[in-house]
């Protein structure tokens, strides 16, 4: 899947229509996606994301939610904190 926009830096819509909101401590990891890159999907067995998307090219993971969610407060805080 390729990227439609990003204009937000924490929500990110691919070329399917969907939209995801990033987990904030992985924002620095989208900071080089450009529309050409190519992201892969994938469901995620963490409580506190629902999905990964995977740059191909160098296999970098974000942690993403349907941007109709939100994050659990205390596990981002916690996560946060922990680096």
């Amino acid at each position: 899947m390729k990227i439609r926009t990003h204009a937000e830096s924490h929500v990110v819509e691919l070329d399917d229509g969907s939209q995801w909101k990033i987990f904030p401590g992985d924002l620095a990891t989208t900071l080089s996606w450009r529309p050409e890159t190519d992201l892969r999907l994938e469901q995620s067995g963490e409580r506190m994301s629902s999905h990964v998307l995977v740059n191909t090219a160098d296999q970098s993971r974000v942690r993403v939610i349907a941007v109709d969610e939100a994050w659990p407060d205390g596990e981002v805080k916690d996560a946060l904190k922990g680096g």
